[in-house]
């Protein structure tokens, strides 16, 4: 496996939800959802249309229990997010059990290789050179939360890591690097 980067400018984040839906509304909902939730590729592609759809608008939490302690853990689908939901599944027939990320030939959800391949062949288009997988998605979530002031201690926590250096290593961040702070509580 080889190590991946985030994508750490919104122009290029921009350029690639615009690729991305060239393709596939499908495929832009897979990277919308990972660059703002931080979930796992496993844990998006396991996703049913009723984790984030009522039948008729999109939910403001997903709720996914936790594998090694059986815990609920809460993602919040922000207005991206449920934007795109809303365009991908309103006027589509779909029942509440089908696959979110459902496969094109099958009732199966995509596979990691065609996830792979769907983030890749994106990046490549735009001009994106540098290692790009679906790890990226999970990266660019913590590098952009970590940019916006995000303690790491609640980062780590949402990537299941052991400590923050492990976070910190992940996302590609240095403790040297400079970090400006800025605390508005503006009352």
């Amino acid at each position: 496996m080889q190590f991946v980067n985030p994508i750490r400018d919104n122009e290029t984040i921009q350029a690639m939800k615009e690729e991305l839906r060239k393709n596939s509304i499908r495929d832009l909902l897979l990277f919308v959802i990972g660059i703002n939730t931080g979930l796992s590729l496993l844990d998006m592609l396991n996703l049913k249309v009723q984790d984030v759809w009522d039948g008729q608008n999109t939910k403001e939490f997903l709720v996914i229990k936790e594998e090694r302690t059986g815990e609920d853990k809460w993602y919040y689908l922000n207005s991206k997010i449920r934007e795109i939901v809303t365009e991908y599944l309103s006027g589509k027939d779909c029942k509440p059990e089908d696959y979110l990320f459902k496969s094109k030939r099958d009732c199966r959800p995509i596979t990691r290789q065609q996830a792979y391949r769907i983030i890749n062949q994106s990046a490549r288009e735009i001009g994106i050179s540098e290692n790009i997988g679906t790890h990226t998605l999970r990266k660019t979530f913590g590098y952009h939360a970590y940019q916006k002031g995000i303690a790491i201690s609640i980062i780590k926590s949402i990537l299941n890591h052991q400590s923050t250096a492990e976070t910190l290593k992940y996302l590609g961040v240095s403790k040297a690097e400079p970090l400006p702070i800025k605390v508005d509580v503006n009352l």
